[in-house]
């Protein structure tokens, strides 16, 4: 599949301030992404994607009838619109207000104001998505790899999964917890677990350490995905043994990366 470029995309902008829809389309064609049709607010948005899909949804968090997050559920529940990759603009700050939107397979987050290189960084996630390519690995064929992926979000183990898949992994199982996970490690073989840190019952860090001390899996490669923030808790995970630790969003070129270097070492 050829790659997509900004100026392939088909974005609609969700923000309810005039101002500040024109300040981001001006954002936008900075970075060569010119076909943007705008919605002022959540039904409007609606009504205008049952019209057209678009490639790209980018929208404000808050509006006067609302959150985007309604607007995301809404999205996610419908089956024509479920793939569309969604970025959120917010100048929240408040980490549970976030992580919702962490947890639902969000593509990007960006501040509010954001630089060209947090836009950038985006669209090219969002790209990422809609014109995917493999995966090349020396010691592995990406299409024999088996994956165990493991969050107790749906939506958040949906998009993990199409990224993996977009990499070209095609076996791909799924646990809600880090207890599934065991009880699959258990009875099955996999060349790599990639898990959620903040789980019920047994959380990734847990997975981990079961893994390294008493699965008879102990050596298979671990890929941490979490939206902690707190860089003594970020360290006390890694030095349960994982082998990588991404940031949610799961953006699919840090992905491409992490992987490439734990699945060839």
């Amino acid at each position: 599949m050829q790659q997509l470029s900004p100026s392939d995309l088909s974005i609609l902008l969700i923000e309810p301030s005039d101002v500040q829809r024109k300040i981001i389309i001006k954002q936008l064609a900075e970075e060569g992404a010119t076909q943007v049709s705008t919605a002022d607010s959540i039904a409007t948005a609606m009504l205008q994607l049952k019209q057209h899909k678009a490639d790209l949804v980018i929208s404000s968090l808050y509006f006067e009838q609302g959150t985007s997050l309604e607007l995301l559920a809404k999205l996610k529940n419908d089956t024509d619109l479920a793939e569309v990759p969604f970025v959120l603009i917010s100048s929240e700050t408040k980490k549970a207000q976030l992580e919702q939107f962490k947890q639902s397979g969000v593509v990007a987050i960006l501040p509010k104001p954001f630089n060209s290189v947090q836009l950038g960084k985006a669209l090219n996630a969002a790209i990422d998505l809609l014109s995917p390519a493999e995966l090349e690995l020396s010691l592995f064929d990406v299409h024999d790899v088996r994956v165990l992926v493991v969050d107790d979000s749906r939506l958040a183990r949906n998009h993990i999964k199409r990224v993996l898949q977009n990499l070209g992994i095609q076996h791909l199982t799924e646990a809600e917890d880090g207890q599934q996970a065991i009880d699959l490690l258990q009875n099955n073989m996999f060349d790599l677990v990639v898990t959620d840190f903040n789980m019920p019952e047994v959380n990734g860090q847990e997975l981990t350490q079961y893994i390294r001390e008493h699965s008879q899996q102990s050596h298979i490669p671990v890929l941490m995905v979490t939206s902690e923030a707190n860089e003594s808790h970020l360290a006390n995970i890694a030095q349960s043994g994982v082998n990588a630790l991404c940031d949610k969003p799961f953006e699919p070129e840090t992905v491409r990366a992490l992987l490439s270097r734990i699945m060839e070492h």
